[in-house]
Parts: C-alpha cells; sequence; structure tokens
C-alpha cells in the first residue's frame, strides 16, 4: 500500500507484518505523556467509542499497538494522530486508565520535533492560514481565515452554505477584530521563525 492510498473506515493494510523494534518509542510515548501506555491489553474499547475512528487510517488501539511494536514511522507518518479531536472519548472508556487522548498529543508533539510533514496538504494549508490570521489580526479572523484556506486548497464551494447561517448566528465577522499587544505578538511570530 502507497501513502496516498488510504483504506477506509478504521481499516489498514497490515498485509506487510510490523516487527517489533525495541521499547524505545513505548519509553518515549511513556515519558511525554505521563501515562502507562505499556498497559494497553488491546480491548479496543478506545476504538469502539472513537467518534473520528471511521476516518482513520489506525483506529487508537492501533495506534497504541503500533507504539509497542516501536513502529515509529508507521504512528508519526499516521493521519490518525492527526485526526484525533482529543475529546477523550476513548480515555474515559479505557479500564487501564491509560490517557489515549494524552498519547495522541505526545506523538504529534514528537512528529512536530521530528520535523514529520503533515500526511495532508489540506492540514498543512489550514495551519498556514490560522497563523497567518492570528499574525496579522492578533487573535483568528475566521473569514479571512476561510477564506485564505479555501483559496489555497482550491475549495471554493464545499461550504458555501453555511455561511449565511453562521453570519446569521454570529459565529462569523465580515470585519476583523484586533486584539493583544500586535508588538509582542510580532516578536513571538520572530523568535519563532528564528527557531526553525
Amino acid at each position: 500500500m502507497k501513502r496516498g492510498d488510504l483504506p477506509g473506515k478504521g481499516e489498514h493494510d497490515m498485509s506487510d507484518p510490523i516487527p517489533w523494534s525495541g521499547g524505545g518509542l513505548l519509553e518515549e510515548v511513556r515519558k511525554r505523556s505521563g501515562t502507562e501506555v505499556g498497559a494497553c491489553f488491546q480491548c479496543h474499547k478506545c476504538s469502539t467509542g472513537c467518534p473520528i475512528g471511521p476516518d482513520m487510517d489506525y483506529l487508537p488501539s492501533q495506534i497504541m499497538r503500533l507504539v509497542h511494536l516501536g513502529a515509529e514511522k508507521e504512528v508519526l507518518d499516521s493521519h490518525a494522530i492527526w485526526l484525533c479531536a482529543s475529546c477523550e472519548a476513548c480515555t474515559a472508556r479505557c479500564p487501564m486508565a491509560i490517557d489515549i487522548a494524552g498519547v495522541m498529543d505526545a506523538l504529534r508533539i514528537m512528529a512536530i520535533d521530528r520535523r514529520i510533514v503533515l500526511p495532508d496538504s489540506r492540514g498543512k494549508q489550514f495551519h498556514r492560514s490560522f497563523l497567518g490570521s492570528v499574525r496579522r489580526h492578533g487573535r483568528v479572523y475566521e473569514m479571512g481565515m476561510m477564506t485564505a484556506y479555501k483559496l489555497r486548497t482550491f475549495d471554493l464551494f464545499s461550504d458555501v452554505d453555511k455561511v449565511p447561517q453562521m453570519l446569521a448566528q454570529g459565529k462569523l465577522s465580515l470585519l476583523p477584530n484586533r486584539s493583544g499587544d500586535m508588538k509582542q505578538l510580532r516578536e513571538t511570530f520572530r523568535r519563532a521563525e528564528e527557531e526553525d
């Protein structure tokens, strides 16, 4: 299976078995997440309660198993860690009290630390549009952010039917509101760019 060929409905092609590659990943995830990842016994309750599971390439229980196997590449390249909504349904259902949402957070941080390219160019464009809006206005200007996102992804009309209702309910404003100390904000962005 090639990277672009995603299986559907939470299934992943496991025709190529993943061998165990040591406990380094398991230990790093345990330290970063602050939860005992090794206690997972694959009951799959996390996966059955996950509202995003059907859209993931690996279900939460599969992510946990890949961490056990030390399959760093598969885990950090997965769409699942980025799709996780951090709703904590998995954490609430775990009989071993594993903070699975915390594990997903830790995996995202590890992917960023290792400069893993986001598996979805739309996600990258969304983050770029979001940060651009914050940089210009000191907070997110939703209308401008979504316009920039739509132009970057060439997906101009998929949500246009929602705009009138969101405007009517006050969820979108036509003009941006500036907030905070813009000088301090620019300094924060400058330091972040220097670190990159």
